[in-house]
C-alpha cells in the first residue's frame, strides 16, 4: 500500500511495495540470504557492498542459528566497514542522523536527541553509541530480535511524532539512492531545522516523476561573492554561482563542487562541466 497519495512523486512507492523482512523458524537458505541482503541494504544506507567486504563470520553465525538478526545488525553497524563508510568521512551530527536512519528507521525528532548521542559518543565511544539504538525499548518494540530495521519514519504509529515524517524525507533521497552518493556530501541535513525547532520542507527525492530534485547545500560556498567585491564584473554586470555534482577530474568523480564565474565565461564553463560528466544542480546569482 502506498505511504501517501503522492508516493510515486515522493519516491516512496518501492518502499511501500516492499514488506517487512523477518527471519522465521525453519527459514530456507534463500530466505536467510534475503535477510542478509536486506540488513546490508538498510544498515549500510543502500551502498554497494563488495564480496570481499562482507562479514562472512557474522553471516555464518546467522545462518547456523547462533546469532539473531538484531545481533547481525549490531555486527554490521560496529564493523570497520560501517566506520569507513559513515563514521570517518562525516561530521558528527551527520553520523547521528545516519545512525537513527539505519538502526531505528527514522530521523531524529529534536536537537535534544542529537545532543544526547553526541555526548554518549564522546564519553563512551562508538560501540556504546551503536548499542544505545539497538538495545533501546524503541528498537525492541519495533523490530525485536528477528525483523530487519526498515524506514518506520514514513509510517503513522504510536509514539511516532508527526515531525519525523518530514525530517525523514531530508534523509531519504529515493529507493535507488545511496547515503554516500548525495549532493550535500558529509554535512548534516537536519541541523538548521533542529536548532530552530522547526519542521522540514519535503523535497521530492531524485528520480521522482517530477524529475530530478535539488535542495541548495549549506555552507559549501558563500551565497554572495566576496561580499559584493565582484559587483560590475562581467559583461552583464553579474557573477554566477554554479553548483555541480558528479564532476570527473583526474579519474575521480567529485560528489559536489561549486564554481563562481562571470557572465562572459558562463557558457564556456557550462560546456566544460558537461564534457567532464558533471550534472549542474543550480545556477544562481553570486
Amino acid at each position: 500500500m502506498a505511504i501517501t497519495t503522492a508516493a510515486s512523486r515522493l519516491g516512496t512507492m518501492p518502499y511501500g511495495d516492499t514488506g517487512r523482512v523477518e527471519l522465521r523458524q525453519n527459514s530456507s537458505e534463500e530466505d536467510i540470504e534475503a535477510v542478509i541482503r536486506s540488513v546490508y541494504r538498510q544498515v549500510l544506507g543502500n551502498d554497494y557492498v563488495m564480496k570481499s567486504e562482507r562479514l562472512n563470520s557474522a553471516e555464518s553465525l546467522l545462518k547456523n542459528g547462533k546469532m539473531t538478526v538484531r545481533d547481525f545488525v549490531r555486527a554490521v553497524a560496529k564493523s570497520e566497514l560501517y566506520k569507513e563508510k559513515f563514521l570517518y568521512p562525516n561530521f558528527q551530527t551527520r553520523v547521528i542522523e545516519l545512525n537513527y536512519k539505519h538502526l531505528l528507521g527514522r530521523a531524529p525528532y529534536d536537537e535534544a536527541e542529537v545532543i544526547y548521542h553526541l555526548d554518549l559518543y564522546e564519553t563512551e565511544g562508538f560501540d556504546a553509541e551503536i548499542d544505545s539504538y539497538i538495545d533501546s525499548p524503541e528498537y525492541e518494540s519495533s523490530f525485536g530480535d528477528n525483523i530487519v530495521p526498515y524506514y518506520r519514519g514514513f509510517d503513522t504509529q504510536n509514539g511516532q511524532k508527526t515531525v519525523g515524517f518530514n525530517r525523514m524525507f531530508r534523509l531519504y533521497r529515493g529507493y535507488a539512492n545511496s547515503d554516500r552518493a548525495q549532493l550535500e556530501g558529509s554535512k548534516s541535513r537536519l541541523i538548521r531545522e533542529l536548532s530552530k525547532n522547526q519542521t522540514n520542507t519535503i523535497v521530492a527525492p531524485s528520480g521522482g516523476s517530477d524529475g530530478w530534485s535539488y535542495r541548495p547545500s549549506l555552507d559549501s560556498a558563500p551565497a554572495t561573492c566576496l561580499g559584493g567585491a565582484f559587483v560590475g564584473f562581467g559583461k552583464d554586470g553579474g557573477v554566477y554561482r554554479i553548483e555541480v555534482t558528479g564532476l570527473r577530474q583526474t579519474g575521480v568523480r567529485r560528489s559536489c563542487q561549486t564554481f563562481i564565474v562571470p557572465f562572459e565565461s558562463l557558457s564556456t564553463k557550462i560546456q566544460q562541466i558537461v564534457k567532464q560528466g558533471g550534472k549542474i544542480a543550480s545556477i544562481t546569482t553570486a
